[in-house]
């Protein structure tokens, strides 16, 4: 078992994953400035994309512990932040004198105080709970049950990411009705989409823990957020 402060290593496939990681959380960011009707569900168009988020978040949790899945969560909030500084500035930039579509880029990528911290706060809540609940459960179960240990955190992490981004986001924009329809639409979608890939989870969790010779259990560790050492 691994305890704080283990020795560095080196791992072939980590990377990896920190970049699809990255790139599933800034890609959703921005597809999420749509609102979708698909089959009686309405939900943001970041929804298709973002439950990997936390199949990502699983496994890394699961083969390389909360420690590595804790500097990768501070790095997708650092990444999110960059990216909407940017989207600002350069909305805020004056567009050229043959370009018309300034409106059009303020409409989609404009800098939205409200949506961006919305974004932030629930992602936040929601990757850290559901590191800390796998992680805490793959103690409890001494490793065994990892579809019920993905699922389960899956359920409390999205549903405080659900439901403190659309209160913060949405709240006395949306009919009541409406943002209730939101918040249930996409809470139902991103855990079932958790539950159709646990196969996919399994084959990947097993081939990174052969592949990379490891299997982290977080005993002693601390859990606190904010400390990134490793």
């Amino acid at each position: 078992m691994t305890t704080e402060n283990p020795p560095i290593k080196h791992y072939r496939y980590f990377d990896i994953l920190v970049a699809l990681f990255v790139a599933v959380l800034l890609i959703s960011n921005i597809a999420s400035t749509k609102i979708l009707s698909l089959w009686k569900f309405t939900f943001d168009g970041g929804t298709i994309l973002f439950p990997l988020s936390y199949i990502f978040g699983d496994i890394l949790t699961e083969v390389y512990g909360y420690r590595r899945s804790r500097r990768v969560i501070w790095l997708g909030f650092a990444t999110a932040i960059l990216m909407s500084v940017i989207f600002y500035i350069v909305q805020l930039l004056p567009p050229a004198a043959d370009w018309p579509h300034q409106e059009a880029f303020t409409n989609i990528l404009g800098f939205v105080p409200r949506i961006v911290l919305a974004s932030l706060i629930a992602y936040f809540a929601g990757e850290f709970s559901n590191s800390f609940t796998l992680s805490k459960l793959k103690i409890l179960t001494r490793g065994r049950f990892l579809w019920a240990r993905t699922i389960s955190s899956t359920l409390i992490g999205q549903g405080l990411d659900t439901i403190i981004f659309c209160l913060i986001a949405f709240y006395g924009t949306l009919p009541t009705a409406v943002l209730t329809a939101v918040i249930l639409s996409n809470y139902i979608f991103k855990c079932s989409v958790e539950i159709l890939f646990t196969p996919i989870t399994y084959m990947l969790v097993g081939f990174l823990k052969k592949k990379e010779n490891e299997d982290v259990y977080d005993v002693g560790v601390n859990y606190n957020p904010f400390r990134l050492s490793i």
